[in-house]
């Protein structure tokens, strides 16, 4: 016994040794992590501190706030407009009224007094969100915004937010509150051009700073913020947003005892005066202005101060001589007393570019898009998305339909409309011109109503509302079968892009203006990078460019397709009471959209019906629509080359049967149809009578009836003037 003690107690502490290792070593890597902690952090405060004393308050950056942004054609070299020169008049901060000092302090800094320049917890939140690439936020003080915009650059960089905050140490120990307060609101950006407190005071309330209240002030503190977005006269959404940051500002001023409660209970949001449009903006320059700077704000996420004042270089996707022809072409719209509108937009199929645009002839008079704003009800454009669900759906461009007109198809049945026809579900052509039994080329070629009444109840309201949105239709859309006559609202922009889908074998792109952008000051570039997306099958869209083809060959766009040298494809469109007309083509290489409206485009407002104006009578898509679509396209084609279609695919295997099973039809001669329809009536008068061709459901195909045509001219219509077959349909 006594001999296996020691080795009973050698074991124990050999044992014990073993089991405390980890502990030991876990001991020294802690006190060794600690170490290297405390370190990091003296040699951290040590390097901050020599940053802080070599880092020198730099000069005021006053040139580089002087420099002009410019907006360039595609050719980088021709400017389209330059962008509002520095407007500034500095004043003493003793002029400000005091109570309006406060509310940039409760809208920006509410401890602007107290703190030492800088907010640690904004610090962190911008250097997270620098270093991980998240979205910019806001938390600066007053000084560090200073300093930003009066000594350094926009760049969204670490290496730039250090300097702001070393500088804005320096200079909350060099300048007193007050002269940091005067130096910040004599420099900050108010929008409208406006650079300091002075001059926005002039922008927005027409009266020197000295005579603002507290409320005019607090919605100057509020607009800093984006004056694109906290603008009142830019627009309701704007509207809603000032006055949120308003109350925002004013309900600060009550938390801070800079104002009672019954003080800010007496306060009314202010009204601001009208902005003066700047020459930048003027004439139909000032609509691509305007869309260049929507695209830099929201799509590349610059700041209004950035693009007014930061010397930016923007070249956009406008090519000067087709814009110019853009131009030209809109001269050709009657001049009616009554308001006509037109929307023009072009764009490269495959890529996006928008390559012209016409929104209105003087942003300065109208500030209202009629390329990117409006909505015109669609019209006949529509038949193609309801054409390409129903390929979709195993239709093919070869099946043949009754053409005659009218028919009554119980999916149209409408119980709340106001006439019998319609509350029985009755369609009927333009002019209740009867055609026999046709294929899809054939309908699509003369715009047949019933026939294509037929195609949607194959495709599917829904398919044909999805096809649309899958081209580049962005408007919200109804799926009723009513929908392939066009009853949807639909932006020009939108009707240039999905029909430059088709263009490019169905290969959808997102619309842009901004090719590239540089900066003057910083580092700051950008480089478009087109995205597009294959949406429908390239033998399908062969099919469907086959009928548009015919379309301008002989049918409703028949006036272009004399014109032109070149194979193009398209569609009219005319609403019902001619509240819109439209002409939407391409060829391979360039996709045009021409809308029309009148007034404000309203079908509750008869005053806006196209039906009798001046020099045209009926304003169909297949008149003035297609005169400017030709007179445009034939001058932007000069220099391009001649490209062919795809020959058709012949995708799915004709039926040749009559109209569906689900669907109820009654002959032509059992109801008159009435003079109206609120999808599909035609004008109460045409100039020619319908021809009396015999109609047939089943059998043989039977020729469609040939339109007459007026002997074309030999040039395009004089501006204003009249010239084109007045007999054609939508």
């Amino acid at each position: 016994m006594s001999q296996r003690q020691p080795v009973t107690r050698s074991a124990s502490r050999a044992g014990g040794r073993r089991a405390k290792a980890p502990v030991s070593r876990l001991r020294r890597w802690t006190k060794r992590l600690l170490w290297t902690v405390v370190i990091v952090g003296v040699l951290g405060v040590i390097g901050l501190a020599v940053a802080y004393a070599l880092m020198p308050i730099p000069k005021a950056n006053e040139a580089a706030l002087a420099q002009t942004t410019t907006i360039y054609y595609a050719d980088g070299k021709t400017p389209i407009a330059r962008i509002s020169d520095v407007n500034r008049e500095s004043i003493p901060l003793s002029k400000v009224p005091v109570a309006v000092q406060h509310t940039f302090l409760a809208a920006e800094d509410r401890s602007f007094y107290t703190n030492r320049g800088v907010s640690p917890s904004g610090i962190a939140r911008a250097l997270k969100a620098a270093v991980t690439g998240g979205e910019t936020v806001g938390g600066s003080t007053i000084t560090q915004q200073y300093v930003k915009n009066f000594y350094l650059t926009q760049d969204q960089t670490v290496t730039r937010k250090l300097k702001e905050i070393m500088i804005s140490l320096k200079l909350d120990r060099q300048l007193s509150k007050d002269q940091i307060l005067d130096n910040y609101l004599n420099t900050i950006y108010f929008g409208r051009g406006a650079d300091g407190i002075q001059t926005a005071s002039r922008a927005y309330f027409g009266v020197d700073a000295s005579k603002l209240t507290v409320a005019q002030g607090a919605l100057l503190a509020s607009v800093i913020r984006g004056p694109s977005f906290y603008d009142p006269r830019l627009g309701a959404e704007q509207t809603q947003l000032a006055e949120g940051r308003w109350n925002y500002v004013m309900d600060g001023m009550v938390a801070k005892g800079w104002m009672t409660q019954a003080e800010r209970d007496a306060q009314k949001f202010p009204t601001t005066i009208k902005p003066v449009a700047q020459a930048s903006t003027s004439g139909t320059n000032g609509y691509i202005v305007d869309q260049v700077k929507k695209e830099l704000l929201g799509k590349l996420q610059l700041t209004d101060a950035e693009i007014d004042r930061d010397g930016l270089k923007i070249v956009t996707t406008i090519d000067p001589k087709k814009q110019q022809a853009a131009v030209d072409a809109v001269k050709q719209l009657p001049k009616d007393p009554k308001n006509l509108h037109v929307g023009l937009v072009s764009i490269q199929p495959g890529n996006g570019a928008i390559l012209s645009m016409y929104g209105g002839a003087d942003f300065q008079k109208r500030q209202f898009n009629d390329a990117t704003d409006a909505t015109i009800q669609a019209g006949s454009t529509f038949k193609i998305f309801a054409l390409i669900a129903a390929l979709q759906n195993g239709v093919s461009t070869r099946q043949t339909y009754s053409g005659r007109s009218p028919q009554f198809f119980d999916e149209f049945k409408d119980t709340s409309a106001a006439t019998d026809f319609l509350r029985r579900g009755g369609v009927q052509n333009f002019g209740n011109e009867q055609f026999g039994t046709i294929d899809l080329i054939d309908a699509t070629a003369h715009s047949v109503n019933t026939v294509y009444a037929q195609v949607n109840i194959a495709a599917t309201p829904k398919k044909t509302t999805a096809a649309a949105a899958a081209a580049g239709v962005t408007t919200t859309m109804k799926s009723v079968y009513a929908n392939v006559f066009g009853t949807d609202n639909v932006k020009v922009i939108d009707m240039a892009n999905a029909y430059a889908t088709l263009a490019a074998g169905g290969a959808r792109s997102t619309p842009y203006l901004v090719k590239s952008v540089t900066a003057a000051v910083g580092d700051y570039s950008y480089k478009a990078k087109p995205t597009t997306k294959q949406v429908f099958d390239k033998p399908l869209v062969a099919d469907v460019l086959q009928a548009m083809q015919a379309v301008v060959q002989r049918g409703t766009g028949s006036y272009a397709g004399a014109r032109l040298d070149r194979p193009a494809a398209g569609k009219t469109g005319t609403t019902t009471d001619n509240y819109g007309a439209w002409f939407d083509g391409f060829t391979p290489n360039l996709a045009t959209a021409v809308g029309i409206y009148k007034g404000d485009g309203s079908s509750a407002n008869p005053d806006n019906m196209m039906d009798n104006v001046p020099g045209v009578g009926q304003l169909t898509g297949g008149t003035v629509p297609v005169w400017i679509w030709t007179a445009y396209m034939t001058q932007a084609l000069q220099g391009m080359p001649v490209v062919d279609f795809p020959s058709a695919a012949h995708i799915n295997t004709p039926t040749n049967t009559a109209p569906p099973a689900t669907s109820s039809t009654t002959t032509a001669t059992t109801t008159a149809p009435p003079t109206t329809a609120t999808t599909t009536a035609p004008p109460a008068t045409t100039s020619t009578a319908p021809p009396t061709t015999t109609t047939t459901t089943t059998g043989t195909r039977t020729p469609p009836p040939t339109t007459p045509i007026v002997p074309l001219p030999t040039s395009p219509p004089a501006p204003g003037g009249l010239l084109g077959p007045p007999t054609q349909k939508p």
